[in-house]
């Protein structure tokens, strides 16, 4: 019988299963709460449609914008201090405002706690950037896709967990109860997690272009183009959330249940990246993360092209699974094309800056999707993603062309 020796395993790979599994409990706790948010805030007064659907909107959104503001303060700071105290930092300030935002009874203290939360996420992109800053180059892309297989498993069991609470002790205690996991996920890194910081002190006479993050990195063009990817992938993957349901609904003639099969639709592609991300990672290791990139690119064009075509939710379950496959040769390659990228010294920084494009990518994404539907028809929000892939790929390989270390990629 083979024995799995923790002690001797290395250190580095200790912090990745730590840290994959406080990703998981993190994405678990942030999807616990927010599919109820609507029903949530329609308990605090007696809101119009109108009003509930822009409160519910602005709730959602105001987290991520202050996320997009502050991850480069955060990520600056990381580089100086070490990823660990701000994995720490991240854990327990969602912890406490977790446990705020159910408390909340007033819309506009609930939109200020949110705000304050996304001033305090990261838990994500520093768990990144610290296993960037450790794992051998040539297990660089598994680990990525180990680290996303843990944040995209947690989206899923989420909101099943929040629902049987809600359904039980009230919407608050899922709030709640991303407080206490989100304590959990703290402690599990404060204890378990070591980093070997060695802070890369800067001189003082050193010139702005010294002191900046990107000047540091081995080839400018690729780390924007990455950044890209990660506003435009998560832009295009949120921009069906506000209409699959009412295009499920078109496509049963009302024949059926809308609200399970739209569930069996929307966590389709996260269990697809969970099955396919470390495994198209490790393919990246071994034959390059570009390569990877690139195919995952062509692949998610064709199918959401292909999707605008669907005639019944069947095939409409094919392509959303197929789209999974293709994230998960996206994130986690263009997370390990970063990593190639950037020195420990800005690594922090790099990550934190690309948590800014994601941000911002969540926020466009649903705009977009509900703008096309309203003015267009739900097919042609899959055309829009279609385009805005066949963008990126264009953006990527120019990016690859221009960039002068294309070894490190």
């Amino acid at each position: 019988m083979i024995k799995l020796n923790i002690k001797e395993m290395p250190q580095w790979r200790k912090n990745l299963y730590v840290l994959a599994f406080g990703d998981f409990v993190s994405g678990t706790g942030f999807s616990m709460s927010l599919p109820f948010l609507p029903l949530f805030i329609s308990q605090m007064a007696h809101f119009t449609n109108v009003q509930l659907t822009f409160y519910s909107g602005l709730a959602y959104a105001i987290a991520f914008v202050s996320q997009a503001i502050v991850s480069p303060l955060w990520g600056k700071l990381a580089d100086r201090t070490g990823r660990k105290p701000m994995i720490l930092r991240s854990a327990f300030g969602m912890c406490i405002t977790g446990f705020l935002c159910g408390l909340a009874h007033n819309i506009w203290i609930l939109i200020f706690w949110r705000f304050v939360y996304g001033c305090f996420s990261g838990y994500n992109s520093n768990s990144q950037a610290l296993v960037a800053s450790e794992v051998p180059s040539d297990q660089g892309g598994k680990a990525m896709g180990i680290l996303t297989t843990g944040r995209v498993g947690g989206q899923l069991i989420g909101p099943i967990i929040g629902g049987m609470i809600a359904g039980v002790w009230g919407y608050r205690m899922t709030f709640y109860l991303f407080g206490i996991i989100m304590f959990i996920a703290g402690i599990l890194a404060l204890v378990f997690v070591k980093e070997e910081f060695t802070p890369h002190e800067v001189a003082k006479n050193a010139s702005r272009k010294e002191k900046s993050a990107l000047a540091q990195v081995n080839s400018l063009p690729i780390v924007i183009a990455m950044f890209i990817t990660a506003m435009l992938v998560n832009a295009v993957t949120k921009s069906i959330n506000p209409v699959i349901s009412l295009f499920v609904r078109q496509l049963l003639h009302g024949h059926g249940s809308v609200s399970v099969v739209s569930g069996i639709i929307t966590a389709l592609p996260g269990f697809a990246t969970i099955m396919a991300a470390h495994r198209l990672g490790d393919l990246g290791d071994r034959i390059g993360a570009r390569k990877v990139l690139v195919a995952g690119l062509i692949f998610s064009g064709c199918v959401f092209f292909a999707t605008s075509w669907v005639g019944n939710v069947y095939t409409l379950g094919i392509c959303r699974f197929l789209i999974g496959i293709s994230d998960a040769a996206l994130l986690p390659l263009a997370q390990t094309v970063l990593m190639n990228n950037a020195p420990d010294a800005v690594v922090s920084r790099v990550f934190s800056y690309m948590q800014s494009f994601q941000a911002i990518g969540s926020i466009i994404g649903p705009m977009l999707g509900s703008v096309i539907a309203g003015h267009f028809s739900y097919p042609d929000v899959f055309v829009m993603t279609a385009i805005l892939a066949a963008i990126n790929l264009l953006i990527v390989l120019i990016s690859f062309k221009m960039g002068n270390n294309k070894k490190n990629a």
